[in-house]
C-alpha cells in the first residue's frame, strides 16, 4: 500500500496504541484488560505498521523476532507458575514482594509477571502470523 496519509497516520498512531496497551495490561488484574487485551493492542499496532509501511520496517521495528517474542513470554508465564511452587504453594499461587527504590516502596506480584507474559505471547504469535500471511 502506497499511501501518505496512512503512513503518517501510522506513525503518530503506533505510539498512543502501544501506550495504551501498556495502560490495560497494568490495569488488567481487577478491571477489565490485562495480559490478554493489552497483547491484543499491542499487536494490532504494530500490524497497522505493518500494513502502512510493509512487513519489512515492522520487523525493524520490532528488532526480534515474534517467535521470540513468544518464547519470552511462555518462559515469563511459568516462571510466575513456578514462583509459587517454590515457595511449597500450589502451582500459580501468587506471590507479593514489596520492594525500596529511590525511598518509596513498590509492590511487586506473580500475577503481573503472569499478564507480562500473556502480553508477550499474545503480541509474538498475532505477529507471528500476520507477518507470515503478509510475506506470502
Amino acid at each position: 500500500m502506497n499511501s501518505l496519509i496512512l503512513r503518517n497516520t501510522a506513525s503518530l498512531l503506533i505510539t498512543v496504541l502501544l501506550l495504551f496497551s501498556i495502560f490495560l495490561l497494568l490495569r488488567g488484574h481487577d478491571l477489565p484488560g490485562g495480559g490478554f487485551l493489552g497483547g491484543l493492542m499491542g499487536a494490532s499496532a504494530l500490524a497497522l505498521y505493518a500494513i502502512a509501511n510493509g512487513v519489512g520496517r515492522a520487523k525493524e521495528l520490532l528488532r526480534i523476532p515474534p517467535m521470540l517474542v513468544t518464547g519470552i513470554g511462555l518462559l515469563a508465564a511459568v516462571a510466575a507458575g513456578l514462583m509459587g511452587a517454590l515457595s511449597a504453594d500450589p502451582f500459580l499461587t501468587s506471590q507479593w514482594w514489596t520492594v525500596v527504590v529511590l525511598g518509596n516502596e513498590l509492590k511487586l506480584s506473580s500475577p503481573l509477571l503472569f499478564d507480562i507474559g500473556v502480553y508477550l505471547v499474545v503480541v509474538g504469535v498475532l505477529l507471528t502470523m500476520l507477518f507470515a500471511l503478509e510475506e506470502h
